[in-house]
């Protein structure tokens, strides 16, 4: 698949730009930035351009408006990072209305037009074809650089039928990574853990993929399917944690492994009783000579505590976006 790049839009381009928002919060403070971060050498090389850009995207799931779920706080953070210490002053706006006059107006005095939660509107995740329609009006190309939701067949993420489409370097980056994975060197072991049940929604088909899933975390709960690939962690007696067989098996497995892809916590992480799985598995995974590829915010975050960050060949943004791509590459935001 060649994914037309972003440094290929035309100069002075008025741009709909889809980003990855969705950040983690505590009550109204930004836990980690690190989504922005990853695409602000897409905003910079479009600002380059001379280009002016509309910014979408979501966060959480709101049942319609929901104060708690605004985006204004994630756009004035976007803002102060492309704004280092007040320097190179932009000029920008964030909308809470998009209608086209709206946006009309906002873009003809601004470089960044930063719109509010595309969820707030049925049309987003509705994948309605019309939702977003008027904006084709104004803009003359799009770009997409949110790989954590490229799974998602909404309407932000399908909008590549409207208009002509590129993709910005943050998503070519994990696409070109996660290729690798549609041939892989082999045993391939996937490591999967949380809470949650939907990444067990594949499971029949990754056994076929894999030559080994550990499954830890809650899902050995869930698990219903019994293959000889699939070998579910034992808990400890008060099941918020895998036990010290699970960590032993689960260790030779890895280290005889070529590539290990790990997603999920092997415990309940967020309780400092419960991390020893985890932190046992991220060692055992960050010695191995394997290839090996973090999925999903919250396994990159307990690597990034016990500083074995760098011992991982790649971190993809999404541990959804990372399974649904194992069993078909052929994900709506790029697919037909």
């Amino acid at each position: 698949m060649n994914l037309r790049p972003v440094n290929e839009v035309l100069d002075k381009t008025k741009v709909l730009l889809r980003l990855d928002l969705d950040l983690p919060f505590s009550g109204n403070l930004i836990l980690d930035n690190s989504r922005l971060k990853k695409s602000l050498p897409t905003i910079n090389l479009l600002l380059s351009k001379g280009c002016k850009i509309v910014v979408m995207g979501h966060r959480g799931r709101p049942q319609g408006p929901d104060e708690n779920l605004s985006l204004k706080a994630v756009y004035l953070e976007l803002m102060s990072l492309l704004e280092p210490s007040g320097e190179n002053y932009i000029e920008s706006v964030f909308l809470s209305d998009i209608s086209l006059d709206k946006v009309d107006q906002a873009l003809a005095i601004n470089q960044i037009v930063f719109l509010e939660n595309l969820r707030f509107w049925p049309g987003e995740e509705a994948n309605d074809s019309t939702f977003l329609e008027p904006l084709t009006l104004l803009c003359q190309a799009y770009v997409n650089d949110a790989f954590a939701v490229a799974h998602r067949a909404h309407a932000s993420i399908t909008f590549w039928k409207k208009m002509p489409a590129f993709y910005g370097q943050s998503f070519v980056d994990e696409y070109s990574h996660l290729e690798k994975l549609t041939n892989p060197q082999r045993p391939l072991t996937l490591v999967l853990g949380g809470a949650k049940e939907d990444k067990l929604k594949h499971i029949e088909k990754l056994s076929t993929l894999c030559d080994h899933i550990l499954i830890g975390g809650k899902l050995p709960t869930f698990l219903s399917l019994s293959n000889s690939k699939i070998i579910p962690a034992t808990l400890t007696p008060d099941g918020f944690d895998i036990d010290a067989n699970s960590i032993a098996k689960f260790g030779e497995i890895i280290s005889s492994s070529k590539t290990v892809i790990w997603a999920g916590a092997m415990g309940f992480y967020e309780d400092p009783k419960y991390k020893n799985g985890t932190e046992k598995i991220a060692s055992i995974i960050a010695i191995s000579s394997a290839y090996k590829v973090i999925a999903g915010g919250d396994t990159s975050s307990s690597v990034s505590s016990l500083g074995l960050k760098d011992e991982f060949d790649f971190i993809c943004s999404g541990g959804g976006v990372l399974l649904e791509f194992l069993v078909n590459p052929n994900l709506p935001a790029w697919s037909n």
